[in-house]
């Protein structure tokens, strides 16, 4: 044998070898996805409740890889892993059980409770994740980092440029100041009523009056009262007639319209019912600012009364609304002229897409990105059992609407950065906050008439003084214009893009 055909022969022989060390290992991979199929978001969440019931200890958590359409179970052993793919899922062995996990969060609670600090569990890294404002410096910087220091493996910290801090509002901070975030901007130029004023004159219809709640403003045109053929004609049928349901919408609002209360601009999240009576829910850090919350900053149109506001710890409020005929639809207002439909809450998980409606920035969009999170603001005001996200809020949005598709998911609370430089948010989540109040999400809709007008005029987004068409119909005064929150002239009913909004999209799929 020559020496060409012994290298040859050597470098077979190595290849081989190395083949049979590879080959074991790539079967073992804990990522593979070979076989793995592919899930609708709903159907993943299915799936992996079941799986994970199944697995028990052996399971360490789950999420839905939306880019790939596919279902990622973490699992402690191969044979838990087997299980998983034969059902369809992507199988990922992991080093940190789920009791590790959550054991590594409640040492956090114990030695580490830093103001502006949260940390949540990350089923994408394995991990505890801890976020540290830019206020942990010195020596509260010293006690985290020890703290975290003795769990490394099991817990990751990284820093935000931003501030973890509540996301109620002032009052003079008016909702959607120059309309550039999210569609019409929640209540363009509160309080403008210069170019209101055309909203209640034109027309005449200010004296829609009484209760013309989603007055013709809304007509289609976007024109606060000024949809061709004056305030008062709104296409369909005179101010107040609101395709024959404006008058049936008084005093309901959407999920994400402004309300007023004890100094503060918060954001409603859900309409709900509670023995067949209407109220909503919204942040608990806003309920405790006041008893009585308003849909204009004037105050001068109550429309409902907390029954129960819980914070910190949990961060959710129930409000009642005051008159108990209110249909308050089980919609989110998009801030472009059409609302969703609500009709479920569900529970969130990692990697589920989600939207976010506030009175300041609109709709915004973003994943969930942490589960059972906590966060401590300061001042004593931790807050747990939260749901992190990469969706974007400011002051003011506090207690609006999170949902994916038709689905209630979240209330928002808090978290750091804002719209233009993005950051994270934290929300309550909805289905404790139904628990605790005996609250349910979808019943007594009012239909079309509670606000959903099909034709524009009568949205009921425009609760909160409900649409300029009729300069006010809260106040009947149409000289002013005054559109609930705010600027009847912008076509905004203050609280959100109720007034002005496009009717025929009204009920618009968010797909």
């Amino acid at each position: 044998m020559n020496k060409r055909t012994l290298a040859i022969s050597g470098a077979a022989i190595a290849a081989l070898g190395a083949a049979a060390i590879l080959l074991p290992n790539a079967n073992a991979n804990p990522d593979e996805t070979s076989g793995a199929k592919t899930f609708s978001s709903p159907a993943a969440v299915k799936l992996a409740r079941s799986l994970a019931s199944d697995l028990g200890d052996n399971g360490a958590g789950w999420y839905y890889d939306g880019a790939n359409r596919q279902l990622v179970m973490n699992v402690m052993d191969q044979d838990s892993a087997d299980s998983v793919r034969a059902q369809g899922a992507v199988a990922k062995v992991v080093q940190n059980s789920m009791a590790e996990l959550k054991a590594a969060t409640e040492t956090l609670s114990s030695d580490a409770s830093v103001p502006g600090t949260a940390w949540s569990i990350d089923p994408v890294t394995n991990k505890v994740q801890v976020t540290a404002d830019r206020t942990v410096t010195g020596a509260k910087w010293a006690t985290l980092t020890k703290a975290t220091g003795q769990m490394e493996g099991t817990v990751s910290v990284r820093r935000s440029q931003g501030e973890f801090k509540k996301f109620d509002g002032e009052e003079a901070a008016q909702p959607g100041d120059n309309g550039d975030n999210g569609g019409t901007g929640a209540g363009d130029a509160a309080g403008d009523a210069g170019a209101a004023g055309d909203a209640g004159a034109a027309g005449g219809a200010g004296d829609a009056g009484t209760g013309a709640v989603g007055g013709a403003g809304d007509a289609g045109t976007g024109g606060a009262g000024d949809a061709s053929g004056g305030a008062g004609d709104a296409g369909t049928g005179g101010a107040g007639d609101a395709g024959g349901g404006g008058d049936a919408a008084a005093g309901g609002l959407d999920g994400g319209d402004a309300i007023f209360g004890g100094g503060a601009r918060c954001s409603l999240g859900f309409n709900v019912s509670v023995d067949g009576a209407p109220g909503f829910l919204t942040a608990g850090h806003c309920g405790n600012e006041s008893q009585t919350w308003s849909s204009d900053q004037a105050g001068a149109q109550q429309v409902g009364t907390v029954q129960d506001s819980q914070f910190p710890e949990s961060d959710f409020a129930l409000v009642m609304y005051d008159d108990a005929t209110t249909q308050a639809s089980s919609t989110v207002d998009l801030q472009n002229g059409s609302t969703q439909e609500i009709g479920r809450a569900v529970e969130a998980s990692v990697g589920l897409e989600v939207q976010r409606s506030g009175s300041t920035t609109g709709v915004t969009d973003g994943t969930v990105t942490g589960l059972n999170a906590t966060v401590n603001y300061g001042n004593g005001d931790i807050v747990n059992g939260l749901i992190q996200t990469d969706v974007c809020a400011e002051p003011g949005d506090s207690g609006g609407a999170m949902f994916a598709e038709d689905a209630a998911v979240g209330l928002t609370s808090g978290g750091s950065g804002d719209c233009t430089q993005g950051g994270e948010t934290f929300f309550q989540p909805v289905t404790a906050a139904l628990e605790a109040t005996g609250a349910v999400i979808g019943a007594g809709d009012g239909g079309a008439g509670g606000g959903d007008a099909a034709g524009g005029a009568g949205d009921a987004a425009g609760g909160a003084g409900d649409a300029a068409g009729a300069g006010n119909a809260g106040s009947g005064n149409a000289g002013a214009g005054n559109a609930g929150a705010g600027d009847a002239g912008a076509g905004d009913a203050g609280a959100a893009a109720g007034a002005g909004d496009t009717g025929s999209d009204t009920g618009q799929s968010l797909n």
